[in-house]
């Protein structure tokens, strides 16, 4: 019967101290941490070594549920393979008891919660999107791909593979370039 602790922040800036020291005051034995967003848990590999490391009668300890999830599918979906392994979830920070009807209902309003927030904060990107867009200040990503070179190498007779090998781009990238030259 391992505690182990979970520590997550989402970019590489932000800084894992406090959730590792109030996770080792919580007695976890092991600590796993990632600087990954948690929209997802796809890429989240110190997570699935957890999950998959986890066995019956271990606890999994957060200080909080957004570490651990950010939408409520895949928190719910995290609370039922750890149920299933027999592992308890416990948060430093908010009463979680995955045991009880009631901490698992809080559990769920925590999630919705969570989910609420990440929508929020992507609704507000893209209204701020929108408004440098309109302004004229905000043009997006430059072109990865040198439009000229590509027409000047395929004039000269070289083929796709080969332009894309040369200007190190993807083969559909000059597809595209040498379609929009011909109105296609």
């Amino acid at each position: 019967m391992t505690i182990y602790g979970y520590a997550r922040v989402s970019t590489n800036e932000q800084d894992l101290q406090i959730q590792r020291d109030t996770l080792l005051n919580a007695g976890c034995e092991l600590v796993r941490e990632e600087k990954k967003s948690g929209t997802t848990v796809q890429g989240r590999n110190e997570l699935a070594t957890l999950m998959d490391f986890m066995r019956s009668g271990d606890t999994l300890v957060i200080t909080r549920i957004d570490r651990l999830a950010r939408s409520l599918g895949d928190l719910q979906d995290i609370v039922r393979q750890l149920k299933a392994k027999g592992v308890a979830l416990r948060a430093t920070e908010q009463p979680i008891d995955t045991g009880t009807a009631a901490g698992k209902a809080f559990l769920d309003m925590l999630g919705v919660f969570a989910e609420f927030e990440t929508n929020l904060r992507r609704e507000r990107q893209l209204e701020g999107i929108a408004k440098a867009k309109a302004d004229g200040v905000y043009k997006g990503r430059k072109p990865s791909v040198d439009v000229e070179r590509v027409k000047a190498l395929a004039g000269q007779g070289i083929g796709a593979t080969a332009i894309a090998k040369a200007l190190k781009i993807g083969r559909a990238s000059v597809y595209r370039v040498l379609e929009a030259e011909r109105g296609v």
